[in-house]
């Protein structure tokens, strides 16, 4: 496992838009990037961008490690 980049604020925990917060959330909750898009109002290939960019702020190269990205977004002080 590696360790996820710091951000320029020093939190261990990257720098994600309101839009990309709100796609990992709905790709952790167990939606696929088609029922996402749906629910948003985005196309699949804009799902697809946003997780490209979490994964590059992130670090994350898999979906286990989105998933624990997301898990950890959501613990009080983050």
């Amino acid at each position: 496992m590696h360790d996820t980049p710091r951000t320029a604020t020093g939190s261990s925990h990257p720098v994600l838009s309101h839009r990309e917060q709100q796609v990992l959330q709905y790709i952790a909750d167990g939606h696929t990037y088609g029922a996402t898009a749906r629910r948003i109002g985005i196309s699949v290939h804009t799902v697809d961008g946003y997780l490209r960019r979490i994964r590059a702020k992130s670090g994350a190269r898999t979906q286990a490690e989105l998933i624990r990205l997301a898990l950890l977004s959501e613990q009080p002080g983050n």
